[in-house]
């Protein structure tokens, strides 16, 4: 199992204000706009540099999408920001008809997905949103994994013509990913080579997939661990040729098992080779109050539920034999 180490933790939100301000310094047509979470969502360095390129549009999220969507007219590159429930869930309609179903050059950025918003529970939590973007035609979908993935994905959309929905965090978790890497819209990450099992993990569930396969190479399991940072358009070539090694796939994420990263996958394994799969997600409920690490856990979204989860999978490819 190849070792990833790190010296400091930060959030993905501020890998995302820290990249809007490079975008903006590289492009002059980027702009930002925002539902009244300028500090949550790290855009205060951008509204300095660039004051005159920020809309504050209050807490009117709907206007925010429609706003954006006629900026693209005039040639510029609009970044929205707000918390992810209220990014998709409280304006689908509107990203549908203003800027998917227009192909408008938007990207919608959301902050505090998943579980790990924590104590702000099963209201701002929102668990379902992965799947209703991707289900959007054209639209692309992006959810990363610490802060200098999150920075080079920002800065990437920014030079991508066409909508993304770009999703990150609020809990502080390791740096791991390399401060200079390109970002590859498309292009998975092979985190890990591995020849027994894969593990494909997305966001926050990348690092707890990285701990998972240092406990398991401690009981001779060699998983091999990729990186799915964008889940639509899904590399399934990166995939294909993993369980082609291994016969056998955990799918890992902080979202719903159902409409997420994992059924894409399942999508393409049905398709062209159904080997044995296991989920690594929440089983179709709603979250709670609690810690970050509280809710990682009882939700079965740590390293040791992706333990288990390869144990399994494991078990049922052995049975095939």
């Amino acid at each position: 199992m190849k070792k990833y180490t790190y010296t400091e933790k930060k959030d993905t939100r501020s890998g995302f204000g820290a990249g809007l301000l490079e975008a903006g310094r590289r492009n002059e047509n980027v702009v930002a706009l925002c539902a009244d979470l300028v500090g949550s969502l790290k855009m205060d360095a951008f509204i300095k540099e660039f004051p005159e390129r920020f809309v504050q549009v209050g807490i009117a999220e709907a206007n925010m999408m429609g706003i954006a969507a006629g900026m693209t007219i005039g040639g510029k590159i609009p970044f929205t920001g707000t918390f992810a429930n209220f990014a998709t869930g409280r304006v689908y309609d509107q990203i549908r008809q203003s800027i998917a179903y227009s192909d408008k050059n938007v990207k919608i950025c959301a902050s505090h997905a998943g579980l790990t918003l924590g104590e702000d529970g099963a209201t701002h939590q929102i668990l379902e949103d992965i799947g209703l973007m991707k289900m959007l035609p054209g639209m692309t979908v992006i959810n990363t994994c610490d802060f200098n993935q999150t920075k080079a994905a920002t800065i990437a959309i920014a030079e991508y013509e066409g909508p993304v929905y770009l999703r990150f965090g609020r809990p502080v978790i390791p740096v791991f990913t390399d401060p200079d890497q390109k970002f590859e819209i498309g292009k998975a990450w092979m985190v890990n080579e591995g020849t027994d099992v894969t593990i494909v993990a997305t966001g926050h569930l990348v690092w707890e997939a990285i701990k998972a396969g240092e406990k398991l190479a401690e009981i001779g399991i060699n998983a091999e661990i990729i990186n799915i940072h964008t889940i639509k358009p899904l590399d399934e070539e990166a995939i294909l040729a993993s369980v082609a090694k291994t016969g056998c796939v955990v799918s890992a994420e902080e979202h719903n098992r159902l409409g997420g990263l994992g059924d894409s996958i399942a999508q393409v394994l049905i398709k062209h080779n159904p080997v044995p799969m296991e989920y690594v997600a929440v089983n179709d409920s709603f979250g709670e109050s609690g810690t970050p690490e509280q809710l990682m856990k009882k939700y079965g979204l740590d390293d040791d539920h992706i333990i288990m989860a390869v144990k399994k999978v494991m078990e049922r490819k052995n049975r095939k034999k």
